[in-house]
């Protein structure tokens, strides 16, 4: 599509009238980029402080965007879905597939946040690009490694039919084994979660990770 001169101009002159720097909506607090301001250790409970340091670890702090910033404003409901997804990197399915599942779930979600986080992640735990732009474009399986394709159709059957062909779950199965399909499905389950929870808060993306996703 072409863009008019007219609009080029406009866009143009509102970036340097912001100083090249991104605008938001008013309800977009400037510190966490969503609709939640970001929470503050020293404004939580003992058990809450607790909770922020056991996620925090070595770090000693939280990030002030993305999953994490945003549900410790429930401590007691953040620490059990981190220690999910924690576990989750860890699945037995290895991590080329634990990426892979993700980003099913982020692609369906249209969800920009997560998506900047895990394409990289995708890219360095070996998932070739022509597999991450299957996804990220929504094409055709062709020529996808089988063992690929069978957790993309998974992702697909369960997010857009709402039902999956007893054919379809024996191969993620016979792929993966009984603990390894159970945990891919968990994969996708739970980073549909965090895409209810960013799209929830409108979490934009920091100033360092790139727009990624094609725009809905």
């Amino acid at each position: 599509m072409r863009i008019q001169p007219i609009v080029l101009l406009i866009i143009i002159v509102s970036t340097v009238a912001s100083g090249g720097q991104a605008t938001y909506p008013p309800d977009i607090h400037p510190e966490s980029l969503s609709r939640l301001p970001p929470v503050q250790r020293a404004d939580l409970d003992d058990e809450g402080k607790r909770i922020w340091d056991a996620m925090a670890g070595t770090s000693k702090t939280i990030g002030r965007t993305g999953p994490s910033a945003v549900t410790m404003h429930s401590p007691k409901a953040a620490e059990p879905i981190y220690a999910l997804n924690q576990y989750l990197r860890k699945t037995v399915a290895g991590p080329r597939y634990f990426e892979i599942a993700a980003l099913v779930a982020a692609r369906e979600f249209d969800q920009q946040y997560e998506w900047s986080g895990h394409e990289p992640a995708a890219q360095r735990a070996g998932v070739e690009q022509p597999v991450i732009d299957v996804i990220k474009f929504n094409r055709a399986l062709t020529g996808v490694p089988e063992k690929d394709a069978t957790i993309i159709r998974l992702g697909r059957a369960i997010f857009r039919d709402h039902k999956v062909s007893p054919e379809l779950w024996a191969q993620m199965e016979k792929q993966f084994g009984r603990q390894g399909a159970v945990e891919l499905t968990i994969v996708m389950a739970d980073y549909a979660m965090a895409g209810f929870i960013l799209t929830a808060v409108d979490q934009r993306l920091p100033a360092d990770r790139k727009q990624l996703l094609p725009v809905p």
